[in-house]
């Protein structure tokens, strides 16, 4: 089509204050709580350590429970783990995972390069527990159920190695970073409405408890060490935490002990290393930020240009979702790749200056979807990874300057892969049952992302950014699940949308209209268009005629039972009347011949992920 296509303008600048109070209390949801008190002792040598927990554990539920469960994720770095033999069978492995004959890489583990993770004792309420170690779960039977209510104190001792780094947590990174230590604790499942969650680290994500965590380390002195948390004792510390002018009291002996205390998050992480170069930055009305990364020549300066950006980007998140409720974030080279913790994000260093950034906007996002707004990715892990991937998105194109008129479009072209390649399976899949890695991360990331800019189509733009803003208002610092954010975008809208939530997660089920005739009757256009896809969406349709003009014409979806605004308030708009589901086809009448148009477009914004283009235009040189 010889015309110029419009573009949905996306509205990348709300700028709002929120406050950092937690939302009122949704009626009939409870959540656990659970503190952390713990002491570890680190060895740099045989990275091994051992450590104390004592761990307060709150029932908020109406339920009396009989046993609890610790993750023991380290115990998933050992061959013929479950990991493992995961790794072996599933046909696209990743390939951070495996040698370079495609062989496993936890397979290969010697006895001093695996990862373990022991409960050596516990006891609850000063009585010793029965436990059992299955993989990377530790079950435990009680010693006196804990009731409604009810508090419970387990006491464990632990002790640790840290495998040789081949999927985010570990030793020895391909980049050189000493420790990168997450999911290296003793932690306790979570236990909601649905009951316990106590997955087997099989493959990626994770769900945890709400609370405080109060953490001492101890490491040798040399090492910098930054994460999650506030540092207690930056005077005693130095490596950069301590205040301008502060005098840093000299270590005796070979250690530092690091005490940090994380209130309100339900992870902790931390990493250390020699070589950290320790910098930081004061984002205007927001936290402090912190950068440690390797003193590398190579890539010093990306990590020097890259911290103006990461505040800009904070500022961005701030704006458009809510307020950041901490004081700190910090950014640490690290992992693998990049993942997001409490307060903090763990990311490969060693990239071109657009990725390190592009890297950084991610996983801080993650710090709202994910570390505020805490779904539980195991099951929904489309509500993380591919809200983050939205808000990212939009984010990298503002601060970056990208331009992109639709910074949506490389997601929506992921979705329509994952379509053509016969590997879908619906959202609701648990992440470690997607047959295929790819299918995995289409599902997730891609497909995840589509959900909320196809219902920016839908409700409309402005309605799309304020359910992300009343989403975090009234869910923040809780464990939301879909019907939450499908909810909050029927109160903003006014639509009812119940069907979008179904068919985009629950199935596999495709958006396929086209035009399927134009013809004239009477001294007008009777435009023809078609459903062919299962899944029911409302309908755009821009007409522009051979003098020049536009208009468009807009075909409600009956079952959504509302109109969004006009998209496109500089064109006039006819409102049709609703389109049913059912009927596959649908007419509607042009006030002018066929020879006076020029062309028919459905959806110009093409924010309606049609998975056939093709028949979706029609012009006056179509036979």
């Amino acid at each position: 089509m010889k015309y110029k296509i419009l573009k949905t303008t996306l509205f990348l600048a709300f700028v709002i204050q929120v406050g950092t109070a937690f939302a009122q209390p949704i009626d009939g949801y409870w959540q656990q709580h659970v503190d952390y008190n713990m002491e570890v002792q680190i060895d740099v040598e045989t990275y091994r350590y051992e450590g104390t927990q004592k761990l307060v554990y709150t029932n908020n539920s109406p339920d009396a429970l009989s046993r609890v469960y610790f993750h023991l994720y380290f115990n998933a770095f050992q061959p013929g783990s479950e990991m493992d033999m995961r790794l072996q069978s599933i046909t696209d492995p990743d390939s951070r995972m495996i040698n370079a004959d495609r062989t496993s890489r936890i397979a290969s583990l010697s006895d001093t390069e695996i990862g373990f993770l022991h409960c050596e004792s516990l006891t609850q309420d000063g009585q010793k527990v029965s436990f059992q170690e299955e993989g990377t779960v530790l079950v435990v039977a009680l010693a006196k159920a804990i009731g409604p209510g009810e508090k419970s104190i387990f006491d464990m001792d632990f002790k640790g190695q840290v495998p040789l780094q081949i999927r985010r947590s570990g030793r020895n990174s391909a980049e050189g970073v000493a420790l990168s230590m997450s999911q290296w604790y003793p932690k306790l499942a979570e236990y909601d409405r649905e009951g316990w969650h106590a997955n087997p680290y099989i493959a990626r994500e994770f769900h945890g408890v709400w609370g405080d965590f109060d953490v001492k380390l101890t490491i040798d002195k040399n090492f910098t060490v930054g994460g999650s948390g506030y540092l207690q004792n930056p005077q005693e510390i130095g490596h950069g935490y301590e205040a301008p002018g502060t005098k840093v009291k000299k270590a005796k002996g070979k250690t530092l002990t690091w005490h940090f205390k994380a209130p309100k998050v339900h992870d902790f992480m931390w990493a250390a290393d020699p070589d950290y170069v320790h910098d930081t930055l004061q984002v205007v009305n927001g936290p402090m930020l912190h950068f440690l990364y390797k003193s590398d020549e190579k890539i010093v300066d990306n990590w020097k240009k890259l911290q103006p950006k990461t505040a800009e980007l904070m500022q961005f998140f701030n704006s458009n979702i809510g307020a950041y409720p901490y004081d700190q974030y910090s950014v640490i080279q690290g992992g693998d790749g990049g993942m997001e913790y409490a307060m903090s994000t763990l990311i490969t260093g060693n990239r071109k200056f657009g990725s390190l950034v592009g890297v950084t906007a991610h996983e801080m996002a993650h710090s709202w979807f994910q570390h505020i707004l805490a779904t539980n990715e195991a099951k929904h892990e489309w509500m993380d990874e591919g809200f983050t991937t939205f808000i990212s998105s939009l984010a990298m194109n503002q601060v970056m300057k990208q331009g992109k008129p639709n910074p949506f479009e490389d997601t929506y072209n992921g979705y329509y892969n994952l379509v053509a390649s016969g590997q879908e399976q619906p959202q609701t899949t648990h992440s470690d049952r997607y047959t295929t890695n790819f299918a995995y991360g289409k599902a997730a990331y891609d497909k995840g992302s589509v959900f909320l800019s196809q219902l920016g189509y839908i409700i409309g733009q402005n309605e799309l950014m304020e359910t992300l803003r009343q989403y975090y208002r009234d869910f923040k610092f809780k464990h939301p699940v879909p019907n939450d954010i499908k909810r909050t975008a029927e109160k903003v809208s006014g639509m009812e949308l119940d069907w979008y939530l179904t068919d985009w997660t629950q199935t596999t089920n495709t958006i396929d209209y086209g035009i399927k005739n134009v013809t004239t009757s009477d001294g007008k256009t009777k435009v023809t268009l078609e459903r062919i896809g299962s899944m029911p969406m409302p309908i755009d349709v821009l007409v522009v005629y051979k003098d020049g003009t536009q208009e468009t014409f807009y075909a409600p979806l009956q079952m959504m039972r509302g109109e969004k605004e006009n998209p496109y308030p500089q064109l006039e708009r006819t409102v049709l009347p609703d389109w049913p589901w059912a009927f596959s086809e649908y007419v509607f009448e042009i006030d002018t011949p066929k020879e006076n148009v020029e062309g028919i477009l459905i959806d110009p914004s093409q924010l309606m992920a049609d998975v056939n283009a093709q028949n979706n235009f029609y012009t006056s040189q179509t036979p």
